[in-house]
């Protein structure tokens, strides 16, 4: 009888739990990361566009990782990032000193975030983005809606493949490299690069490919057919809903 009761307070005390507490004891550390209470509105109010749980998960995160989340922004994928890979894994949020030339308060954002409760295994850098150094073997280097950046006017003299080649230097054997951005029209190349904030996804390929790497992985999850792919990435008509590519590479064993 004891046992019952026992068993009937627990299973009250679950059913009247908040979403997000139960989210944070899940078996899957993704989905319990993005349903952290803790995040910020403004992030979980563009889960629905970004997509994170079903990201994360294809891109192949898992706790205990080393993962650099390469031109973090405001940490968006940072913090979740974070909380995926435990208290054993590591982010190491890379914020490249040519951004951070062109654009002081990316310096700021990144730091105010790192300085939040309970992101004790983030480290931020701001290195050369073609030179950067974590001191470790990484397991994954992510960028998301950055890559375009590489050869955008700001970067200076950096470009698409001294980046891929510091990352294939960064990971350890079998690491990922994981790449998402704007579609810009087929066969463009680098054209639409510093007009649109858009890169063709062939370019892409080719370079990160011509670094040594192998492609593992492709995914239309972020996808939006209705984007034309000819508007700049920051117009209203098409911000937050930008036809998306997701390519997924492997530095060979």
């Amino acid at each position: 009888m004891r046992n019952r009761l026992i068993l009937a307070a627990v299973a009250a005390a679950l059913i009247a739990a908040p979403m997000s507490a139960m989210a944070l004891q899940s078996s899957d550390p993704i989905a319990a990361a993005v349903a952290n209470a803790a995040r910020p509105a403004e992030d979980r109010e563009r889960d629905a566009q970004r997509k994170p749980v079903e990201t994360l998960e294809w891109a192949g995160v898992r706790p205990g990782m080393r993962i650099m989340d390469l031109v973090p922004g405001g940490g968006y994928f940072t913090r979740i990032l974070s909380h995926a890979v435990g208290a054993e894994g590591h982010v190491y949020a890379m914020q490249p000193t040519e951004a951070v030339a062109a654009f002081p308060q990316y310096r700021e954002m990144i730091e105010k975030m790192a300085a939040e409760p309970g992101y004790d295994n983030v480290s931020v850098l701001f290195q050369p983005v073609a030179g950067f150094d974590a001191q470790q073997p990484l397991d994954m280097v992510f960028t998301a809606l950055n890559y375009h950046d590489f050869h955008a006017d700001f970067m200076g003299d950096a470009d698409g493949p001294q980046v891929n080649a510091a990352v294939f230097k960064a990971l350890k054997p079998g690491g990922l490299y994981v790449i998402i951005d704007h579609h810009a029209a087929a066969g463009s190349g680098l054209g639409d690069v510093n007009r649109l904030h858009r890169i063709d996804e062939e370019q892409v390929k080719r370079e990160v490919l011509a670094a040594g790497f192998e492609l593992v992985g492709e995914s239309d999850l972020l996808a939006h057919p209705d984007d034309p792919r000819t508007a700049l990435v920051f117009n209203p008509a098409v911000r937050g809903r930008t036809d998306q590519f997701m390519l997924k590479f492997r530095k060979p064993e």
